[in-house]
C-alpha cells in the first residue's frame, strides 16, 4: 500500500473541537488515538460521532468479545483491510480465539470453529459482507443464540467495521511505523 492519500492532523494542528474529541478519544476505552481517528478528525463532529458509536460496539453489547473480534477478524480479511487487522488479530487471540481460526480467516480458508455460537457469527458475518443479506436459517440461527438485540448489535458491528474498513483502505490510512502487512492479498 503506497503513502497516505489524506494528511492526518497533528495534535499541533487541532483545533479546540478536535482536541476537545482527541482527549475524549485518549481518555475513553481505547486508551490512546489511533491514526484511524486523525483521518475523522478533518471533521470533529463525525470523528466524535464515529468513536463513540465504534465504543458502543465494541466495548457495550450482549456479544462477548471472542465473538465480536471474530465478526471483525472476518469483516477485516472480506475488506483486505490491514489496519484493522493488525489491530483486531491479536484483541481476537486475547479474547480466546485459537491462533488456528485466526490463521484461517487470514489465508480465507473455513476457520476450524467448533462452538456454535462462533459458527453462527462468522456464517452470519460473512454472508452479510459477500451477499449484502444473511439467509433466513443463518438469521434464525443468530436470532435464536444470539437474541433481538445480539442480531441488531452484530449487524451494527458488521457495518461499522465495513465503513471503518473502507475508510481506512480509501484514504490508505498507514499501519503503525515499523509494523508490516499481515494479510496475504
Amino acid at each position: 500500500m503506497s503513502a497516505t492519500r489524506l494528511p492526518l492532523p497533528s495534535v499541533e494542528e487541532l483545533s479546540a473541537d478536535q482536541r476537545r474529541v482527541y482527549d475524549a478519544i485518549a481518555s475513553g476505552p481505547r486508551g490512546s488515538v489511533p491514526a484511524l481517528f486523525m483521518a475523522f478528525m478533518h471533521n470533529a463532529e463525525l470523528a466524535d460521532r464515529v468513536q463513540a458509536l465504534g465504543a458502543l460496539l465494541r466495548y457495550d453489547t450482549s456479544l462477548e468479545p471472542r465473538l465480536s473480534e471474530l465478526a471483525i477478524l472476518a469483516v477485516a480479511r472480506h475488506w483486505s483491510c490491514q489496519y484493522e487487522w493488525h489491530w483486531h488479530a491479536p484483541e481476537a487471540a486475547r479474547a480466546g480465539l485459537p491462533e488456528a481460526v485466526i490463521e484461517a480467516i487470514k489465508h480465507r480458508r473455513p476457520p476450524p470453529l467448533s462452538a456454535e455460537d462462533e459458527v453462527t457469527v462468522y456464517d452470519f458475518t460473512c454472508e452479510l459482507q459477500s451477499n449484502r443479506a444473511v439467509s433466513d436459517e443463518t438469521y434464525d440461527r443468530a436470532l435464536a443464540l444470539l437474541g433481538a438485540a445480539g442480531v441488531v448489535e452484530l449487524t451494527a458491528l458488521n457495518g461499522y467495521y465495513a465503513m471503518i474498513a473502507m475508510t481506512l483502505n480509501e484514504h490508505r490510512v498507514p499501519l503503525p511505523d515499523g509494523a508490516a502487512p499481515q494479510l496475504p492479498i
